[in-house]
């Protein structure tokens, strides 16, 4: 006999309350309780649930740093391979910012679909969308196709960061979800290592199409391995709950799911742990159908404001502004050769991912609150450090280098991965796919705000002026982490919609 959510009696989950009456008493036993057993699982059938929706990440990162190395090939007059080299500055811009706009549209379009379709189909819809503006970039005979491209990729990468974090997170076991997700900026950190490959085409005629083309291969990889990734057991439930499709088809498939995302660790378990994900959905209300409307009321306008808050820090702290204006910095800092700037940057990338890393193994023992507050606090250092480098330290290079190094380290361990992966799991069900584009919206926008500010900003304030005023910004943004963000180390997605917010 399936779930039935208008009984509401659940027999693998105990007495939770009075079950001729079909009534749930939480006073009783509650069904959010405050120690759960952790969840078994496979190593090895817990890879690719994480994976695949990571290629998509991976295929972001490539993007960021192909398009750098390919704009000097698409501007050199005997390399390009083309008669419409000679691009103005607005042309440039264009170029390297149509992805962002594309992502844009992306994160609008996850808005309406997300939760019709499914974080499985989304993600293979961002596969799709990736082939086809990687093809048409490469092969574009004019400026106007090639922005047709990147507008096309860049939707690939909306729905990506939109539906990546959120199938990670509803399949992860609990205990390794924060690792999981944060993993996922390892990928996405790969846009440090595309100059490298970028480089052994930049000497080459028409180099840049075959930058885009060496990424032709994995949204083939990607949407493959999606079509066989069963879909979230999670959305299947709430679909179920909400009577959107036969409720018993949907628990049987979130039971195969289950199954499949767990491996033989929970072979005989798989429908008892079903039966209690659906008794805990039921009892924080996911079978109630949701309205836009409720986006900004109770539980859901707290978990909306956390989420975008913390995307919003992310961005507003200068982030965008430090790491790609980070080489113009250091020639500013006295290094003045090309070549010097780059080979920190190079460093800065690797400590990227040296951060990440570490970030990876501890964010699920120390806590998302804790990795906050402290990379946060050394950022705050960081940007004053640059800022005073600016109005006081000319001489001193040193102080640059030092505070870009702390800069980037306490990003990587703190909002780096804990923006993506706090609202990839705060949002109830039934408002995570909408609330999520939402953040991702906030996210890709207030990137693009500040990117395009800064250069004005610093002219207008000065570059020493500017970082103590994103100093400032992240001094405010640790009271709004201290009083507002909740910790969700170790809770299911469920315990967290009951216990924090």
């Amino acid at each position: 006999m399936g779930f039935d959510p208008e009984n509401q009696s659940i027999s693998s989950v105990g007495q939770v309350g009075d079950s001729s009456s079909g009534e749930i008493n939480a006073q009783k036993e509650p069904l959010i309780k405050e120690n759960h057993s952790p969840e078994n699982y496979s190593v090895l059938a817990a890879i690719p649930p994480f994976l695949f929706p990571a290629l998509g990440a991976l295929l972001f990162g490539y993007e960021i740093g192909a398009t750098s190395c390919a704009i000097m090939s698409i501007k050199s007059p005997t390399l390009s391979g083309i008669t419409w080299y000679d691009l103005s500055s607005v042309d440039v811009g264009i170029l390297t910012s149509g992805s962002l706009y594309g992502a844009l549209i992306g994160s609008i379009v996850a808005f309406s679909v997300a939760d019709t379709i499914g974080r499985r189909k989304e993600l293979i819809l961002a596969a799709f969308l990736y082939l086809v503006g990687a093809i048409v970039t490469v092969v574009a005979p004019a400026f106007s196709i090639l922005i047709i491209g990147r507008v096309t990729y860049g939707m690939g990468i909306g729905l990506t960061m939109h539906a990546a974090p959120m199938y990670i997170a509803e399949t992860a076991p609990s205990q390794i979800r924060g690792r999981m997700i944060s993993l996922k900026g390892i990928f996405h950190c790969s846009w440090d290592g595309c100059y490298g490959i970028g480089s052994l085409w930049v000497t080459v005629i028409s180099g840049w199409r075959y930058m885009y083309a060496t990424i032709l291969p994995l949204p083939v990889i990607m949407g493959i391995g999606m079509c066989w990734l069963p879909a979230s057991p999670r959305w299947l439930l709430l679909r179920a709950l909400q009577r959107k499709g036969n409720v018993e088809n949907l628990q049987q498939a979130a039971i195969r799911s289950l199954r499949r995302l767990r491996g033989s660790a929970i072979a005989d378990s798989a429908a008892e742990q079903v039966n209690e994900i659906l008794a805990e959905l039921s009892f924080v209300g996911e079978d109630k159908e949701a309205t836009f409307g409720e986006l900004f009321r109770g539980k859901c306008l707290k978990a909306l404001t956390i989420a975008g808050g913390l995307v919003l820090f992310q961005q507003i702290t200068g982030q965008p502004s430090v790491l790609y204006y980070a080489p113009s910095i250091l020639q500013t800092a006295g290094f003045s050769a090309a070549a010097d700037a780059t080979r920190i940057s190079i460093l800065l990338g690797l400590l990227k991912l040296v951060m990440t890393g570490l970030s990876v193994i501890v964010i699920d023992r120390v806590g998302r609150r804790p990795l906050l507050l402290g990379g946060v606090s050394g950022m705050v250092i960081s940007l004053f450090l640059l800022g005073s480098y600016y109005m006081f330290y000319k001489t001193v290079p040193a102080v640059a280098v030092a505070a870009l190094l702390l800069y980037v380290g306490c990003y990587q361990l703190s909002f780096g991965p804990i923006g993506w992966l706090m609202i990839s799991e705060i949002f109830p069900l039934k408002l995570r796919g909408r609330g999520i584009s939402l953040a991702v919206l906030v996210n890709f926008g207030a990137n693009a705000l500040v990117t395009f500010a800064f250069s004005p900003l610093k002219e207008l304030l000065g570059a020493g002026i500017l970082f103590c005023a994103f100093g400032v910004i992240c001094v405010v943004s640790l009271f709004f982490i201290y009083y507002i963000v909740p910790e969700t180390k170790g809770l299911t997605l469920e315990e967290i919609e009951a216990k924090c917010l």
